[in-house]
């Protein structure tokens, strides 16, 4: 990795960490409840685009992943999310939010490889 490519992995996490921060204050806005709609959305559609990224473009993959969606999505704070839900006293929500955002995670990085092989 040469120092420039890394400098744009840099650059592209803090474009990434911006695009979450909306994503999940809008989201946020739009639903109702305590439940982390904004966060169950970016860590699957950040899989999803992984996934993508990966098998039609994988000589980008360390920037586009690693960078932009390594700042986008975060699974910290789902799981922050899960055990303050817990802690609340909502434990079927703290358990639907950790099996449920762990699974579609998977299922969109997989359609994601699929995708992008078709690609």
């Amino acid at each position: 990795m040469t120092a420039v490519i890394f400098v744009i992995a840099c650059v592209a996490g803090g474009v990434g960490a911006a695009l979450r921060y909306l994503a999940d204050t809008g989201v946020t806005k739009l639903t109702t409840g305590r439940f982390p709609w904004g966060i169950v959305l970016v860590n699957v559609t950040g899989s999803f685009v992984l996934g993508l990224v990966t098998a039609s473009i994988p000589d980008q993959a360390f920037i586009v992943g690693a960078g932009l969606l390594g700042g986008y999505t975060t699974f910290s704070t789902a799981m922050l999310d899960t055990l303050v839900l817990w802690r609340d006293g909502e434990r079927p929500a703290s358990v639907v939010h950790l099996l449920g955002t762990f699974a579609a995670a998977a299922v969109a990085a997989v359609a994601g490889l699929v995708v992008g092989g078709l690609i």
